[in-house]
């Protein structure tokens, strides 16, 4: 259900293609993999004060709320990431 809710909030707010932000945490030791995996965007990092976690916002011009929700599903593979 939360599936659906989100994918019509992405049909009724972008106009496909578009820009959109991935954002994302992840403990330090895992930022390597989470931009192994968002190669062609654009990237902006911010440590976390203690040096712990990382926030990653990745930008990229996506085709379709389909390829969105495909990045979210891959992104989703790894366990200690969170998306916001």
């Amino acid at each position: 259900m939360k599936h659906d809710t989100f994918r019509d909030v992405l049909d009724q707010t972008y106009h496909w293609p578009d820009f959109y932000e991935f954002k994302f945490i992840v403990p330090m030791n895992e930022k390597a993999l989470v931009l192994g995996m968002l190669t062609e965007y654009k990237i902006t990092e911010t440590p976390s004060k203690q040096g712990n976690y990382i926030a990653i916002n990745a930008t990229k011009l996506m085709k379709s709320t389909q390829e969105v929700l495909d990045v979210y599903e891959l992104m989703g593979t790894i366990k200690s990431i969170i998306s916001l």
